[in-house]
This record gives C-alpha cells, structure tokens and sequence, in this order.
C-alpha cells in the first residue's frame, strides 16, 4: 500500500511544517537558484517547466522559484525571470498547478539586484555588462559605488526610486498571487538591492535611508510591510537574509538579528538564512552546514522560525539539524541540481515512508 502525500510520517525531515494555514508536506525545500534561461522577457520557458516539475516528482516539500526580478533594471541579467507586467502572469502559471498536482508548494523569490545588475550569465563570464552594451543598461543602489572592478557606478536612489522600487515589490507580489503561488520571499541577501541597503560597505547614504542601523534597515522594511500588507493573511511570506559580509565592518550577525526582529513585527513568518554575496573579494570559510549556526542563533535570539542551507548534502546530516533546533526546515540547493529525486534517496535512507509519484512506483527503494 501506497502512501498518500498527506501520509507523511517518521523523521523530522519528513513530517509536515506549517505557517498559517499552510501545510507543507516535509521540510525538504527547494532554494531559489537563478536558471538565467529565459528569452529576454522575463518570462519562463520550458527549461523551467522540466527544471521545476522534476523537483516537484522528486519529493520536495516547498519549492521556490528563482530570484525574480520586480523590474526590469532589477535583473542581474537580461535572462532572468521577471514579474513587472502583468503580461508575464500566465506563464507561470502551468509551474504552478503542476507543483500542486505532485504535492509540492509552490513559492517564488522576488528581488532587485541594485548594482549587481547587468551582467552575462555565469556560462558567458558572469561579467558586468556596460550601460552603454545593447544587452545592459544602468544599475541603481543606496550609494554610487560599483560592486567590484569592471563595473558600472551605479546610479544613487532618490526618494523617488526608492518608493517606485517598494510599490513594484507589491506589484510583483500581486502578481506571484494571481500566478498561484502559495509563498512568497523577498530577498534581502547575497548583496543585491535590499542587502546593499542593510550593509554600512555598500550605503554611505546621509538621509533617512543611511548611516544608523534603525535607518538602513528601513527600505528592506518598507518592502517587507509592502508585501506583507497585501499578501493574503493565511499564506506565509519568507524573507531571506545574509546574516553577514564575511568582511570587517560590514553586515553581520548582531545587525541580523533586530533586522529579523523587526521582520517578524512586520508579520514575517520565517528567516531563509544565508551569507554573504556584497562584495567579490570576501573570505568565507566554508564547510558542510557552515551557515547553519547563523540559522540557530536567529531562531533562538529572534524567536522566529528559520531554515537552514549551505552545503547540506547528506539526508542524516539534515536529519541532525532538525532534530536538536538547529532550524526548522533545510532548503537543499546544488544536491538537488545533482539529483532532482534526493528527497525519495533520503526518505529511504530515514526509513521514512513517503508519497511517491504513481508512475515511478515500479522504481521504489
């Protein structure tokens, strides 16, 4: 006899995680993982459609759609997924029913890259792309200051940007809405736009939007409310965060944790905890779970449920960081590009008893 998707039983890793109204069948989840594949427009193509269904028959609990950008500045490169017009809502959908028809959540990240905008995908080079190229165009952040060498100064946000950037936040947000998706995260991490804002490395700004934490936090708030606001009361929204630089002087895990604190204020449900990405020349020493003492100490201090990720690869590794608090679910990155079909391995291997998709029984462990 076949388990049913609501039948999830046994490890921590697969019994079922709820916020709000939502249920997700295990806490196997799917980062955002940038595809850059799409034709130009923003919209997604059939390489999303295998990319994403396939982890979606493989097991996974939630699945979140790659950084998405809320307008077309906004992306790191002219490939990038995209939900500034209303145009581009269908075509998410067909991602979206199918990842409920296998059981999975769908989610979708929604972002800004700021001044790591305008660049070739990482195949090409992963180099900046000049303004004045036909394929690039003109970066914005918090302070005219360029990622790294070789890169555009990227225009200072006025007031005025920074309010069009917050309401196309909530536009996008609508939009993941109307597409079908049950969650939504905003990205404050790896140094695009709301993380530029949070670092004192990449904000010398003197206004209200610089200088005091109190006030570099306030754009990333601002669109957290935003989203918040009109996102529907009984669905989650995730905000993922790099709880610091790798880099003296920079963001870091004490400016992380009233971040977060002031997150969940706004309503925030939980705290997709990574590192670093502001500046190209930071030392990070990494190991497996390097990140998920970050996750743990923001779940203790901030009191706020948290996942974990970094080179979480193996199922009793992440068996072990459920188990003793250190997060409250693991979102399994490059081991999922490896292989789409990790959650039904690692269910095996927990003697786990999981839903498997009626087609592939003849091929169950």
């Amino acid at each position: 006899m076949t388990a049913s998707p609501e039948e999830v039983l046994m490890s921590k890793l697969f019994s079922p995680f709820e916020l709000r109204s939502l249920k997700i069948k295990n806490r196997v989840w799917l980062p955002p993982m940038c595809q850059y594949s799409c034709a130009g427009d923003g919209i997604p193509v059939a390489w999303h459609r295998v990319h994403y269904a396939s982890r979606a028959v493989g097991g996974a609990g939630l699945l979140l759609l790659e950084a998405t950008s809320v307008l077309p500045e906004g992306r790191i490169t002219n490939l990038d997924c995209g939900l500034w017009s209303d145009k581009q809502i269908k075509s998410y959908e067909a991602l979206t029913n199918f990842m409920k028809v296998e059981g999975a959540v769908p989610g979708i990240q929604l972002g800004h890259a700021g001044r790591k905008a305008s660049t070739s995908p990482p195949w090409e080079g992963g180099h900046p792309i000049a303004p004045k190229d036909r394929r690039g165009w003109q970066p914005l952040a918090p302070s005219p200051i360029p990622f790294g060498p070789d890169y555009a100064t990227p225009k200072k946000m006025s007031e005025k940007d920074i309010e069009h950037a917050v309401k196309a936040f909530e536009d996008a947000a609508r939009r993941a809405l109307k597409a079908g998706f049950e969650v939504v995260e905003i990205h404050s991490a790896h140094g695009y736009l709301l993380h530029q804002f949070l670092s004192p490395l990449s904000n010398e700004r003197e206004d209200s939007y610089g200088g005091s934490l109190e006030n570099r936090m306030r754009f990333p708030l601002m669109v957290a409310a935003a989203v918040r606001k009109i996102w529907p009361e009984d669905k989650p929204v995730f905000v993922r965060i790099s709880a610091m630089d790798w880099v003296r002087g920079g963001w870091d895990l004490a400016q992380s944790i009233p971040y977060c604190k002031k997150l969940k204020e706004i309503g925030i449900d939980l705290i997709d905890v990574s590192s670093g990405g502001l500046v190209p020349d930071a030392a990070i020493k990494t190991s497996p779970g390097f990140q998920v003492p970050f996750a743990e100490t923001i779940r203790r201090e901030a009191k706020i449920p948290t996942t974990a990720v970094g080179l979480i690869t193996e199922p009793r590794q992440a068996e072990d960081i459920l188990v003793t608090g250190k997060a409250d679910a693991v979102f399994i990155g490059r081991q999922l590009l490896r292989d789409p079909y990790w959650p039904l391995r690692a269910a095996h291997e927990l003697g786990a008893e999981i839903y498997w998709p009626v087609a592939y029984q003849r091929a169950k462990y």
